[in-house]
């Protein structure tokens, strides 16, 4: 994220500056709240982060379903991720609801003109309610241009079967379809088997050139998973903009997700799938000492 902290009196103390870790979210709004950029904002404040938005489409959704999707125009796309970078400066971002082939372009334009460090990609196509976010033509666009570019991506098992073209049945065919998904151009990804039947929940993580990493937990009953996806890629890019290598921050954003399901298990939130608590347990934001200059803006 940032050069080494100098110590008091030590060289180049002088030239210090301090500011935040900083995380942009490209993606869409959530009118309920529960996911999209509203749950990204939470997370990110949530883990000692300061959290930024470019958005991608406004959505009237609740927690029963998405009754409407207003994309932006690609150019307001790449003005407000202009205006954050070339103003704040960005350490990790965040990508979610990209609903087009032009916003996707624009996405990763900005991610290879800025430089931008530590993409996340959460390659949101299906709502929890069963709901389209992506039309078919973006699917093609978003695998060439975007998957080289992030150091991981995020898909669930939905996800993951329309990129392959194929059911995802067990944790076998989960490990098999991470490692398709690393042939596809990805150079890491988290492939996540919440919606496999079984008591408990297995996810996957693939990394190029490395050992599979299994992680599983015992599943929390629970009617309140919306927004799920969202936060762990959230939470995944807050760690990375902490200064935490990939395994850690995959393994540290779980563990913050299964614990904000858990507090929010027992609330009533709207008649559908309600959102997980973001603040069970908030996190002081944090100042780092960095070299001036040093870093995304």
């Amino acid at each position: 994220m940032t050069s080494s902290t100098p110590l008091p009196g030590a060289p180049g103390a002088s030239d210090a500056i301090r500011r935040y870790a900083r995380v942009l979210s490209i993606a869409g709004s959530d009118s309920g709240g529960g996911a999209g950029i509203q749950a990204d904002l939470k997370t990110f404040s949530a883990l000692g982060c300061y959290g930024m938005t470019a958005i991608t489409a406004i959505t009237a959704q609740n927690t029963c379903a998405v009754t409407g999707i207003h994309g932006i125009p690609p150019e307001m796309l790449k003005a407000q991720i202009d205006a954050v970078v070339q103003d704040i400066g960005v350490d990790a971002v965040k990508i979610g609801m990209l609903h087009s082939p032009a916003v996707v372009r624009v996405a990763a334009d900005a991610i290879r003109s800025h430089r931008l460090p530590q993409v996340v990609l959460d390659p949101v196509m299906v709502t929890s309610s069963g709901d389209r976010l992506m039309a078919q033509e973006t699917v093609g666009v978003l695998v060439q241009e975007l998957f080289p570019l992030a150091v991981l991506i995020t898909p669930n098992l939905d996800e993951a079967g329309w990129l392959l073209g194929r059911s995802i049945d067990g944790v076998p065919a989960l490990e098999q379809a991470a490692q398709d998904l690393l042939r596809l151009g990805a150079r890491a990804v988290l492939l996540k088997g919440g919606h496999l039947p079984g008591a408990q929940v297995v996810d996957v993580l693939a990394v190029q050139g490395a050992p599979l990493l299994c992680m599983q937990s015992p599943r929390i009953a629970t009617h309140n998973g919306h927004g799920t996806g969202c936060t762990l890629s959230s939470a995944i890019a807050a760690h990375l903009a902490l200064g935490r290598p990939l395994p850690q921050a995959v393994e540290q954003a779980r563990s913050y997700i299964l614990q904000a399901m858990a507090a929010g298990a027992q609330v009533t939130t709207g008649h559908g799938h309600g959102p997980l608590n973001h603040g069970y347990a908030p996190l002081v934001q944090q100042s780092f000492a960095v070299i001036a200059g040093a870093g995304n803006g």
